[in-house]
């Protein structure tokens, strides 16, 4: 992404991100109260949280520690209670609109007591820190999806092959070892024949990676054909090479705008992402290109981390692709915008003889919690 594009980017989300905290500090401040100094210090409290994340983020680049975890760690909480904060706030001034006409609670008139609007902030803290408890547990815990497709084609040396896919990862500060662990058990359990990662497996900084040595549970994965990966958009910020690097020496096969043939019988064509048009300036070659020399009677399963233009696989004779990137919006209500962006923001569609499978994703970006939607595994099998 050209220098320019990026100021104006950041511009951009940090004056949303510092109005929509204004917002919530200005429907929230009547809770702290005039008296000192406590209300100085819920004043400094909440904008603490409010700075935590920009702030880590900084941190973890000049000089990794725990102190700048914590910092990311309370800011990410930070970035999904926002959402919900403003919800609340503005279902609660839709009511108070309404009850001002049609009188339903005596609790939404604040100028009869001054006491129920400090419960209603109250209240709205409280449905929110529930809400993102519960999208906490959901993303902690997630599910294998099963697809059994049947192809045109088939496949030389049998016909019972079994793929395990996973994409958004987001391996970095807030997924470290026991997530990656529990990930590497699950994909084992389902005894894949090969294992694919469609992309985003770090989030943005490398370096909480090779300091917690996650390397080394790549290496316990059992699949008897290999593991390959594609790069995501993530991988492209902070730099592309030392993620891909790290990768193949930890015994995955980095596939970027390259095609392998698998045991003789199927080809993994893997795409490189878009984001590499706007950070590099090079343009990522045409699934055409991609597959001109390859023997298009063995079925073609590709990998494109960004589940756009669907018609260009199919018009091109790709017999699968699996995607993921959409997060499927991870935090409702946004599934409704992925669903709106994309032909396929999540599960299974075919169009002519390609089958798509779009990917949950196993990990969270930002907020640690997960709404509307489940991570997930992909296991798909082909008779």
């Amino acid at each position: 992404m050209k220098q320019s594009a990026m100021i104006i980017f950041l511009v951009i989300v940090l004056s949303i991100y510092s109005l929509a905290n204004t917002y919530i500090y200005l429907k929230t401040r009547y809770a702290f109260g005039d008296v000192f100094p406590k209300n100085l210090i819920l004043n400094l409290a909440f904008w603490f949280v409010v700075l935590a994340y920009p702030l880590g983020r900084i941190l973890e680049r000049v000089y990794n520690s725990s102190f700048s975890i914590f910092m990311v760690k309370i800011g990410s909480f930070w970035m999904g209670a926002m959402l919900y904060l403003i919800l609340l706030f503005l279902l609660v001034t839709i009511f108070k609109v309404l009850n001002h006409y049609i009188e339903f609670t005596p609790y939404l008139d604040f100028k009869l007591n001054p006491l129920y609007k400090k419960w209603v902030i109250i209240s709205v803290y409280t449905v929110a820190s529930l809400i993102l408890l519960s999208g906490y547990i959901n993303a902690r815990f997630p599910r294998v999806s099963n697809f059994k497709l049947k192809f045109e084609k088939t496949f030389e040396k049998t016909n019972k092959t079994r793929i395990v896919a996973v994409s958004d990862i987001h391996l970095g500060t807030l997924i470290s070892t026991n997530r990656l662990e529990h990930l590497v058990n699950l994909i084992n359990k389902q005894n894949p024949d090969i294992v694919l990662f469609a992309g985003d497996v770090f989030d943005e900084d490398i370096a909480p990676v090779v300091n917690n040595g996650l390397g080394r549970y790549f290496e316990k994965i059992k699949s008897r054909l290999g593991v390959f990966a594609i790069p995501g958009n993530h991988e492209y910020f902070g730099g592309v090479e030392p993620k891909l690097a790290y990768l193949r020496s930890h015994g995955i096969i980095v596939l970027r705008d390259s095609t392998v043939l698998i045991d003789s019988s199927f080809y993994i064509v893997g795409r490189d992402d878009r984001q590499s048009n706007y950070t590099t300036g090079k343009q990522r070659k045409s699934i055409s290109e991609l597959i001109e020399n390859v023997d298009k009677s063995k079925p073609i399963i590709l990998l494109d981390h960004q589940p756009f233009k669907l018609n260009e696989s199919a018009k091109n004779g790709i017999d699968l692709q699996i995607s993921g990137h959409t997060h499927h919006g991870q935090l409702w209500p946004f599934n409704y915008i992925t669903n709106a962006i994309y032909e396929l923001s999540s599960g299974y569609k075919k169009i002519g003889n390609t089958h798509f499978i779009v990917s949950n994703g196993y990990g969270t970006w930002g907020p640690p919690i997960r709404l509307g939607n489940r991570p997930e595994i992909l296991v798909i099998d082909f008779d």
